[in-house]
């Protein structure tokens, strides 16, 4: 747990004052020891994902909502492949919600919480169309607050991070009758990078050129962190496809992980 809970940190979360919403809808400290019952599904809570100055390094598009899960799928692929082919970011991850399939882009330094609102809407609105826009949330929410994977949902289903080539298998429910192993969630996050302040401002510079706001103001870039480490160029991407169940076997045993049923048995 020690150590799915570092990649988490490490991808998504601060190393100071992070927090996270109680039942009361007051903001708690998010101290290891409450992000550990959240994973282990003892507390679900809601973390925050914006400092008290207004910063954030997580950014979260969710699909779900109306129509069928087939196009959900297809929508978050066409956003995932955008990133990287179109946008030459690297690979985001893939959770499901339990209700919903959600992408995640990992920032290695924060940026103000407007300007990543302005980059998750630019996504939206240029590489979906408005008929296929079927993100369930606006954005701004899910930039700010989020159930962090894997967690017990109030549904009873599991929360968990998926292997991007295994999506198809969850069409009809995006969630888990029964715990990830956190050996299996340590192993879908450990080779992720997050986008070095470089990368981002040329991507949100590429998405308001495209828009039509070329003469906005670029995106400042912000010194990057001592701690960062960049993506290899041979690092590879996400395979957002159908895989056979061979296919998903292989990568994860190639991972040292050993896979278990996503449902409970009768």
């Amino acid at each position: 747990m020690h150590k799915l809970i570092s990649e988490l940190t490490r991808l998504y979360l601060f190393d100071e004052q992070q927090q996270y919403v109680d039942a009361d809808g007051s903001a708690q400290p998010l101290t290891p020891a409450v992000l550990a019952r959240h994973l282990s599904g003892e507390q679900t809570v809601a973390v925050q994902l914006v400092t008290g100055s207004g910063l954030t390094r997580a950014l979260v598009l969710e699909f779900g909502g109306k129509g069928g899960g087939e196009a959900h799928w297809s929508a978050l692929c066409t956003i995932a492949n955008a990133v990287q082919h179109e946008l030459d970011l690297p690979a985001p991850a893939v959770s499901i919600s339990g209700t919903a399939f959600q992408l995640w882009l990992s920032l290695a330094t924060p940026v103000p919480v407007a300007q990543a609102r302005q980059f998750v809407q630019l996504l939206r609105s240029t590489f979906l169309p408005a008929s296929t826009d079927i993100l369930a949330t606006a954005p701004p929410a899910d930039v700010e607050q989020v159930a962090l994977p894997p967690c017990l949902q109030p549904s009873g289903k599991w929360a968990a991070f998926i292997h991007p080539s295994m999506g198809a298998a969850f069409v009809d429910e995006p969630g888990l009758d029964m715990p990830p192993p956190p050996a299996a969630q340590l192993g879908f996050l450990e080779s992720l990078r997050s986008i070095n302040p470089g990368q981002f401002a040329q991507a949100l510079a590429k998405l308001q050129g495209h828009a039509g706001l070329a003469d906005a103001v670029p995106a400042p870039v912000a010194a990057p962190l001592a701690t960062v480490v960049t993506q290899s160029p041979t690092q590879p991407g996400l395979l957002l496809q159908d895989a056979s169940l061979e296919d998903i076997v292989r990568w994860l045993h190639a991972r040292n992980i050993e896979p278990t049923f996503r449902h409970r048995l009768p």
